[in-house]
């Protein structure tokens, strides 16, 4: 049997052992949702579904797929919902999510994980095996005795009550429920999967015991060490002796882990196939699979791992500190330092949403641990713990002081941002995904920005230890016809307009042709410049093309700028999260790796559109779980570390014999690298 059969065998059943009860019991009493109980049921994400009674058939349009069954009942009275899942696929898994809201709800939430705490939202999500047919159960949550606490929580995406109930969120309204939503996240098109049997099984709810303590006995909940106070778990650090006694463990571990003999100083593989050594960086494909070429002309394929910094776990404190045990009370205290030592990635965040005041913990107990040249001996730790492990890449935004050390390959990025014009309405537009919104690649002051940025990292990009660089990271795309909508609405002024402007007149003369094709009545071309209104239905045919011009303009003047500041290094293009075609296409002209923030469990059927024929490097991907004192498990959720180990074992795997990946990067915050 493949190994990595015998992995998504382990994976399964570690998501199992928790989330499949024996069999259920049949109930007298359980409410069976049945046409005769009153629901309706609906697709959701395109989905197509089938079916009535009980069971229904659902069959995936894209990457999610599920059904809504929407009504209005009372289930205060039951403790957990359960139903029959049968998927249909005999290659893939299917990752599910059951959410149920109330009436508080927001709308447009109804398609499955929200990754967020929400009012109204209960979340679940468990993976079903190739042509597994079982029975789920799901745990309700109970009525909290002491909202008050639960009211203090803030700035958090999941809670120690998410902690004490294992859910995403909770505080749901079970009197006044209005939809329950199952569905497949992280999927696949045409993946199809039949739902039956959806009952709401009576009986008391389980209040854990930390949802029993009032305001006074539950904070402060955090520890010096930032640990979650009311729970206990393996490797759990309770004294400064217990750090002495990690680094004398981590210290003997290390020497006698020295790392993989093969590689050779970059991490590339020394005993194998020789090409042409450049002294940089380069890409080729090798007997119809993609590889990066190290500098001394070896194959390298990046093993990489997010943000190796000691500032990796910085915490706002703004109307916060009461949740602390023990933070320092004034600057006479030697560890009041590190109410100033920051992630220079995460600080413009803060910065954006005002919040004042932070401390960085993992600084702080990288000072307890290792003394006052902490920064030193993490910075040497670091390097050899990645040699140790397998890694061979210290990935973007890391510490640059560690990354200089000459001792691991690393990848960097810069983010660009003003002072180009923008589109101001940009930042409000529902359904476009990413992190940044866009900036407009026609102003004239666009190269002088990414060239700006790009010397501030002129040392980097003249380092053959530096891989390669992303230039920006998840844009905000938006549908096709987005781009230039938006600047046909901005101002006057706005470069971009006048550009697209110009080509509608080159292609319809004159203003009569394009009101004619648009519906539109503008007066000339000027009261379509002057126009700040959304654009007719009938104008989208042509929005769509004109936003093709924003993105290459982009595209291209990063390209350009990039090569004239840096020819010899890799581009590795904008970091895709959501990732339309059309961009993808156009980013194929220009980048020298195509580069995804990628979060799901196999990338095994991972593909680039048809004709596309590049090297692919994922940029992040995780795997989280709540078992040490976790409140969220982050983007993909696994039962515990074991399940985190196998869980990455096999992504990684999928990932090497998939033939256009040349690497993968690890967001490590809530992952567990090395594996058992």
């Amino acid at each position: 049997m493949k190994f990595r059969t015998l992995v998504k065998a382990a994976i399964a059943a570690l998501f199992f052992s928790q989330t499949m009860s024996a069999a259920v019991p049949k109930h007298t009493t359980a409410f069976v949702l049945s046409p005769e109980n009153g629901f309706e049921a609906k697709p959701l994400s395109g989905s197509v579904i089938s079916g009535d009674g009980n069971v229904f058939s659902v069959k995936a349009a894209g990457s999610t797929s599920g059904i809504c069954f929407n009504g209005n009942w009372d289930f205060s009275a039951y403790r957990a919902i359960s139903f029959v899942i049968e998927n249909r696929d005999a290659v893939h898994p299917i990752y599910l999510c059951c959410d149920i809201f109330d009436s508080r709800s927001p709308k447009k939430q109804f398609s499955g994980r929200t990754n967020k705490a929400v009012r109204g939202v209960f979340e679940a999500v468990y993976e079903v095996r190739p042509l597994e047919k079982l029975r789920l159960e799901f745990a309700l949550p109970p009525e909290m005795p002491h909202p008050e606490v639960n009211d203090a929580f803030s700035l958090m995406r999941g809670t120690p009550y998410s902690h004490a109930l294992n859910l995403f969120s909770y505080d749901l309204d079970l009197s006044d429920v209005r939809h329950i939503a199952i569905s497949a996240v992280k999927g696949y098109k045409d993946m199809e999967f039949v739902i039956s049997d959806v009952a709401f099984l009576p009986g008391k709810r389980r209040i854990p015991a930390v949802m029993k303590m009032d305001r006074g006995q539950f904070f402060p909940f955090v520890d010096r060490y930032g640990q979650y106070m009311h729970a206990d778990w393996k490797g759990k650090i309770h004294s400064d002796k217990d750090l002495e006694k990690a680094r004398i463990s981590e210290e003997k571990e290390l020497a006698d882990n020295p790392g993989p003999a093969e590689w050779n100083r970059w991490g590339g593989w020394a005993n194998g196939p020789k090409f042409e050594a450049t002294g940089q960086f380069r890409v080729q494909k090798v007997d119809g699979k993609w590889w990066m070429i190290d500098p001394d002309g070896c194959l390298f394929w990046s093993h990489g791992v997010v943000r190796v910094t000691s500032s990796c776990c910085v915490t706002p404190l703004d109307d916060r500190k009461f949740y602390f045990e023990a933070l320092p009370a004034d600057e006479s205290d030697p560890f009041s330092l590190f109410y100033h030592t920051f992630d220079p990635l995460l600080r413009p965040y803060y910065t954006a949403r005002c919040i004042r005041e932070t401390y960085d913990f993992s600084s702080a107990n990288a000072f307890r641990k290792y003394g006052e040249d902490y920064k030193d001996i993490y910075a040497d730790i670091a390097h050899r713990r990645c040699r140790s492990w397998g890694i061979n890449t210290m990935a973007n935004s890391s510490d640059p002081e560690i990354c200089a050390m000459e001792r691991t390959v690393y990848n960097e990025r810069v983010d660009l941002g003003a002072p180009v014009p923008g589109y101001p309405e940009w930042p409000v537009l529902e359904g476009s995904g990413g992190w940044w919104p866009f900036i407009d690649p026609f102003d004239s002051s666009f190269p002088l920005c990414v060239r700006a940025h790009l010397e501030a990292k002129i040392e980097q990009l003249r380092d053959p230890w530096c891989l390669g660089f992303y230039v920006d990271n998840e844009i905000r795309w938006g549908n096709q016809a987005n781009f230039a909508s938006l600047a046909l609405k901005a101002s006057p002024k706005q470069a971009s307009k006048m550009v697209l402007i110009d080509a509608l007149v080159a292609k319809y003369k004159g203003i009569e042709a394009l009101n004619k094709a648009w519906g539109s009545s503008f007066a000339d071309w000027n009261a379509l410049l002057a126009n700040r209104k959304a654009l007719p239905k009938k104008a989208e045919a042509d929005l769509e093309q004109l936003t093709l011009l924003i993105v290459r303009q982009y595209l291209k003047v990063v390209r350009e700028v990039f090569k004239q500041v840096a020819p010899d290094k890799l581009y590795m293009g904008c970091r895709f999260s959501s990732s339309p075609e059309f961009v993808v296409r156009i980013a194929a002209d220009y980048v020298d790796v195509m580069s995804y923030n990628n979060y799901t469990f196999d990338r095994s059927d991972f593909r680039l559109p048809e004709g596309i024929d590049l090297p692919v490097v994922l940029g992040e991907f995780h795997f989280g779980a709540m078992d040490r004192g976790m409140f969220h498990p982050g983007q993909v959720t696994t039962n515990d570390q074991e399940g985190k180990g196998a869980a990455y074992e096999y992504y990684v795997r999928s990932c090497l014999e998939n033939p256009c990946i040349i690497g993968t990067n690890c967001y490590a915050n809530n992952t567990i690298i090395k594996s058992e």
